[in-house]
């Protein structure tokens, strides 16, 4: 079919366009910078209505990936890409007759502060939702899920947590901060949480593209299905990158509590790089949330085929090419 899939700069983005090529998609990507995919590009601004319609224009099916994803950061700036930028897109659907729209959305969307512990996909909630991403995300989600209708089929995808190699939201900070020495645990990383290899992440967003019409009008959460505890997750990811892990523990009172000085502090003075803690961010280092998926794999007819113990082995391969048996050593200068 003919894709347009917006916000292919990321790791996400970048490697499902690939995927929808390789099996014989016609793909368009918008973006504000190349991606680097071999197909056409459409550069420009999710929010411009005009750049958007020449994106959308003759495609079969839109897969909306494009987001301001960050831990802290002005409201409208989250707005205007989370927000507008969906809006364009959900008119640029109906003003050329789309008929499938897969709305990439997040768990935090419906995540009010406590533990979710095999939850299914709540109701998405701007008011509840405990940062500017989440909450913009979540009038995002709220705007598609009202255009679902005949003509144009939606459905909304929640990966939750997904990394790999190359990813720079969650493992390059998880690997910097404790390089750093500055990664603690908060609580006692006991809480379970799950996340989403990103190939995992990618055969679902393909799988939602071809369901999306018979199965629409609701959110999925997607994820590995393998809760691991926060502790396990960070030392994992720092035995991959050959770092020290977590040092000491700050209790999730206390993280949260900096967090929100932090962000005040960080607002007070203009400061536009991301905090090395905030509210949200201490919640979900602090607090169990992973999802039941059963309703997801049986709607999606979709499971995940890398498990977590390949993921990690694949991300340290990434990471450090030079130690594996066999490879050759590094050129000299």
């Amino acid at each position: 079919m003919k894709v347009l899939l917006t916000g292919a700069t990321g790791m996400m983005g970048r490697s499902t366009a690939v995927a929808l090529l390789a099996r014989g998609d016609t793909v368009t990507v918008l973006q504000r910078r190349p991606a680097g995919v071999d197909c056409r590009e459409v550069l420009g601004d999710i929010a411009d209505p005009r750049t958007v319609a020449q994106a959308v224009r003759g495609q079969d099916a839109v897969l909306h990936l494009s987001a301001k994803v960050d831990v802290f950061g002005p409201w409208a700036e989250f707005a205007r890409v989370n927000i507008d930028g969906t809006r364009a897109v959900i008119d640029g659907c109906r003003r050329f007759g789309v008929g499938r729209l897969v709305h990439v959305s997040s768990p935090s969307v419906s995540h009010a502060g406590a533990a979710l512990v095999g939850a299914g996909a709540g109701p998405a909630d701007p008011d509840t939702a405990r940062s500017n991403y989440s909450r913009s995300k979540a009038a995002a989600e709220l705007l598609a899920l009202e255009a679902d209708s005949e003509d144009l089929a939606v459905l909304c995808i929640r990966p939750h947590l997904v990394w790999g190699p190359g990813d720079t939201q969650l493992v390059q900070p998880i690997i910097e901060r404790a390089a750093a020495g500055r990664l603690p645990m908060i609580g006692t990383g006991a809480a379970l949480i799950d996340t989403t290899y990103v190939d995992n992440a990618v055969d679902a967003l393909v799988a939602a593209l071809d369901r999306c019409g018979p199965v629409h009008g609701e959110s999925l959460v997607v994820s590995n299905g393998e809760p691991r505890s926060v502790g396990e997750i960070l030392r994992r990811v720092c035995l991959a990158a050959g770092v020290p892990g977590p040092r000491g523990h700050v209790s999730l009172p206390v993280a949260s509590l900096a967090g929100r000085v932090v962000e005040d502090l960080w607002s007070l003075i203009h400061r536009n790089d991301r905090p090395p803690m905030t509210s949200f961010l201490a919640e979900q280092l602090g607090t169990a949330h992973w999802f039941d998926q059963r309703h997801t794999r049986a709607v999606l007819e979709w499971s995940p085929r890398i498990a977590l113990e390949e993921g990690f082995e694949l991300l340290r391969r990434s990471l450090a090419p030079e130690t594996m048996e066999g490879s050759a050593p590094p050129p000299r200068s």
